[in-house]
């Protein structure tokens, strides 16, 4: 459970002291108790899919944020974001090589038969459900438009 690796990194990264970890695990649980009390109507808690697709949304912002840094001349900055990535990171599947990828999304697509650009909601939605925090939707999302020739 995600949940339970979250609390043993913070415990693991102040016994180590090392700050950055300890940080960045208090901002994930900060933003897990968010989504928790934002489903409170309809559940307790969100599942193990929900906590994969909040951590990657996590990585995004950071990138965002490394860009405007980098452009910023904060290079401080962008290194404090990307430290914070590698431990984000360190939670989720691995991630899927461009190569496997693609495959996924030409399997998806022929399941799906899928011949257009149309169709492009219909695949997204298969990729995110079968293979959740293993893959990054905005390369999917290019993979699969490419694919279908849009």
């Amino acid at each position: 459970m995600l949940r339970e690796r979250f609390s043993d990194a913070l415990k693991q990264a102040m016994k180590d002291k090392e700050l950055l970890a300890v940080s960045t695990v208090r901002l994930i649980l900060a933003r897990l108790k968010e989504k928790d009390i934002e489903a409170r109507p309809k559940a307790d808690s969100i599942d193990e899919p929900a906590i994969q697709q909040m951590l990657l949304t996590m990585i995004k912002q950071r990138r965002e944020s490394i860009e405007l840094y980098e452009r910023g001349n904060r290079p401080e900055l962008a290194a404090k974001e990307k430290g914070e990535i590698a431990i984000i990171e360190r939670f989720l599947p691995k991630q899927m090589a461009p190569a496997e990828l693609e495959a996924a999304v030409k399997a998806t697509i022929a399941s799906l038969g899928a011949a257009s650009v149309k169709d492009m909601g219909k695949v997204m939605a298969a990729l995110k459900e079968k293979y959740a925090g293993q893959l990054d939707p905005s390369q999917a999302s290019q993979v699969t438009k490419k694919l279908l020739g849009g």
